[in-house]
């Protein structure tokens, strides 16, 4: 059995863009073997649309190239992979794998800094957290919408913290490629960036509901919320032709 879980996580070429196979019954050991190593790893949770702009955009996709675990969590993905090669990642929903991270920084008293989020949404989402995972350790947050100057203090005040777990939220200038270009300022964290869900573990937001997100069907709610989400529809299809391409020309494998 140790043997067997010392095997290292299975990554896939998906359209030359990688996807990592963690199973449920591992993400401790995984999430165990990243912080011991002590250098900065940085974990990407990777949508459909994420995997498109991986493919076209230089610094989006070395970023995602050089993240130590690339987490599928659109169906698309998962469908696609199987398609291609003939093996399934596991998918998780964004709020169910952060709090598996958690759950897996807590067992060993790990720490946490958060960053990202409206003042209020960041007090109130920590207050939750440290209720939830009492005994991760919150070593310090900072809202978003921070301007340039004070990005030194900032990258200074996390070095000093050396959190085990740096998750960024949304109002920070970037967004993932925040983490990408501050990557050598940065202490030996993990590093998540984790878009809204600041505002779920602040009880802004709802979650899709397991049943909606299991069916693949999350994004049409998120379609209501913004109808420019509706124009989705031409990269999706744009994808089914790659992997048509794809499998018929036996490229990328």
């Amino acid at each position: 059995m140790d043997a067997e879980k010392s095997q290292p996580i299975e990554r896939l070429n998906l359209l030359k863009v990688p996807l990592d196979i963690v199973p449920e019954d591992r993400i401790d050991e995984v999430v165990y073997d990243l912080v011991k190593s002590g250098e900065g790893k940085n974990i990407v949770l990777l949508s459909l649309w994420d995997l498109l702009r991986a493919r076209r955009s230089g610094e989006y996709r070395s970023f995602v190239l050089g993240a130590a675990l690339v987490i599928p969590i659109s169906k698309s993905l998962v469908r696609g992979a199987r398609f291609l090669t003939g093996k399934t990642p596991v998918r998780y929903m964004p709020f169910n794998f952060v709090i598996k991270l958690l759950s897996a920084l807590e067992l060993r008293e790990y720490s946490l800094y958060i960053i990202g989020g409206k003042p209020k949404v960041l007090k109130k989402a920590e207050k939750n957290i440290r209720e939830t995972f009492p005994r991760l350790r919150i070593v310090g947050r900072y809202p978003g919408g921070f301007k340039r100057i004070e990005e030194p203090s900032i990258l200074q005040a996390i070095r000093k913290a050396s959190p085990s777990l740096l998750m960024i939220g949304k109002g920070v200038h970037g967004g993932e490629r925040w983490i990408a270009r501050n990557n050598t300022h940065l202490n030996g964290a993990l590093r998540l960036w984790c878009s809204d869900l600041l505002d779920i573990f602040a009880e802004r937001k709802r979650r899709p509901s397991e049943a909606i997100f299991n069916h693949g069907l999350e994004g049409i709610g998120f379609c209501f919320q913004n109808p420019l989400r509706f124009f989705r529809i031409f990269p999706f299809f744009y994808y089914k032709l790659l992997l048509l391409i794809y499998r018929i020309f036996k490229r990328g494998r």
